[in-house]
């Protein structure tokens, strides 16, 4: 697996189920979601917006993609139908065929603008680490076939030493006829 063909096979919309564990609110959590990831080109506005407002990382950017996302949590008692919503431009910076930064113009688990390192394990599993302000996520996505992929994700105190939360997704390709 490598970059491209990363980005290739996730383009699309997807349905996702996803079951998280809060630890320090000792919660467990049911997500139902839609995403659709689009590839964009390098002179997209989005990406050289972001690209001009951001510390650049080492490398060269290739394969920028926008990710949007609508769902639906169980977490919600007072609105269980209260829909979380967003979207973010992410732009891979390779150093090597197998690993890199990602630059996200949104957080996966802080509403900020972050740099995370990737790299492919040898199975083409992508993994993911981002240093936050207060967390670190660890998120992992593989293809199990060319319409499901699986997605989880670990997020981790600043010190790294405790565990806040888990997840796990599962994600199938939206096709239309």
């Amino acid at each position: 697996m490598n970059l491209e063909t990363f980005v290739l096979q996730s383009e699309g919309n997807w349905r996702c189920m996803r079951s998280g564990h809060s630890l320090a609110f000792r919660q467990f959590e049911e997500v139902l979601s839609h995403i659709t990831i689009k590839r964009l080109s390098l002179d997209d506005p989005r990406v050289t917006d972001l690209i001009a407002t951001a510390d650049e990382p080492e490398g060269k950017p290739c394969s920028p993609f926008f990710m949007e996302w609508s769902a639906e949590s169980d977490w919600e008692p007072d609105d269980p139908s209260l829909v979380s919503q967003g979207s973010c431009v992410l732009i891979p910076f390779p150093t090597n065929a197998d690993e890199g930064y990602l630059l996200r113009s949104v957080g996966y688990a802080e509403p900020e603008q972050a740099i995370g390192k990737y790299c492919f394990l040898s199975d083409g599993t992508f993994t993911l680490t981002t240093r936050y302000g207060q967390s670190i996520a660890e998120e992992r996505i593989w293809f199990v076939s060319e319409h499901v992929r699986c997605r989880s994700s670990v997020l981790r105190t600043s010190e790294g030493s405790g565990v806040l939360q888990t997840s796990f997704s599962s994600e199938v390709r939206r096709l239309t006829l």
